[in-house]
């Protein structure tokens, strides 16, 4: 495999723009936290030659099309089977203090979508697996066959803003109940049959579910929670981090994390702000960037995207 591209990356352009400056240093080293099938790597390797790169996937499919994809590079090019809360140790496994350098592009994968044997897509006919990571954890039929119909309902009310999260929890274990639920399929059509016509007309009634699934099996919102603080302290001054977040629960989780880094703790009432109390970051965006109207007409999943952005300005007291 060479460069020829496996996928189109979301805001590949604007991406490496805002990260051009730590890319660019002497001993300038990348973290993509979700590594993937590689594009933004090596976009960013072949645009900085003295730039070193740690790609992290808890996917093993993954790792291995993207070792493929950045053989060319050598040692440049050093990759870590962990999710990305494990940034921290992944760099002490490499015997990296800090780096100047991070990229977060959260969610599901492009690969793992169109493999429709991961179970992530409704729309294909699979096992209900969604683990991210094959080689362990519970599978998202693991989950609807044994969780209480409480524990369903909240899963998916908080992590998929779903209204309907109480009926069709009762549905699901109901329906278990008579016959075990292990495909894709089985759970899209009992969901569609608990949804009211009018609801129906408003986006595929599976979706949200879907998402939650995905997101209680994969524990995607606590590892972010994690993972987050953990890359913006390995920043060195002058460190950039960039997040492409999909939806708002992880942006939400961004902009509270990056929000509280770039203002000042002084105590309230201090009529001088001591240089201790100054943001260690401050944003590079304002708000949450959205894709232009030219990357969603050839990328429709880019249509989604929150960008955020930040660099540190001082080393942490």
């Amino acid at each position: 495999m060479t460069s020829t591209p496996l996928h189109i990356p979301v805001a590949l352009d604007r991406t490496l723009e805002l990260l051009e400056p730590a890319l660019s240093v002497d001993g300038a080293v990348l973290v993509d936290a979700t590594l993937g099938l590689g594009g933004h790597a090596e976009a960013a390797l072949e645009r900085h030659p003295g730039l070193t790169l740690v790609g992290l996937d808890r996917d093993t499919d993954a790792l291995e099309r993207a070792g493929e994809r950045l053989a060319r590079f050598g040692d440049r090019a050093q990759r870590v089977h962990t999710i990305y809360s494990g940034l921290r140790s992944a760099l002490d496994g490499l015997g990296i203090d800090s780096v100047t350098a991070v990229l977060f592009d959260l969610g599901v994968s492009s690969m793992q979508l169109d493999q429709a044997e991961r179970g992530f897509a409704y729309a294909q006919d699979a096992p209900l697996d969604m683990r991210m990571d094959r080689s362990s954890g519970p599978t998202a039929a693991l989950v609807l066959a044994e969780y209480p119909e409480s524990e369903l309902r909240r899963i998916f009310y908080q992590y998929g803003e779903e209204k309907l999260a109480a009926r069709f929890a009762r549905r699901i274990v109901e329906s278990r109940e008579q016959h075990p639920l292990e495909r894709s399929s089985q759970l899209v059509e009992l969901i569609a049959a608990a949804t009211p016509r009018a609801v129906q007309r408003a986006g595929h009634p599976a979706k949200r579910v879907f998402q939650a699934l995905r997101i209680e099996v994969n524990g995607e919102l606590a590892a972010l929670e994690s993972a987050l603080p953990a890359a913006l302290d390995a920043l060195s001054v002058g460190g950039r981090i960039v997040v492409l977040a999909y939806q708002s629960l992880e942006d939400r989780i961004v902009k509270r994390e990056l929000a509280a880094r770039t203002s000042s703790t002084a105590p309230a009432g201090l009529p001088i702000e001591l240089p201790e109390h100054r943001p260690e970051f401050r944003l590079l965006v304002r708000g949450a960037e959205l894709a232009d109207e030219a990357e969603r007409a050839v990328n429709p999943r880019s249509i989604p995207v929150r960008l955020r952005a930040a660099e540190r300005v001082r080393a942490a007291a």
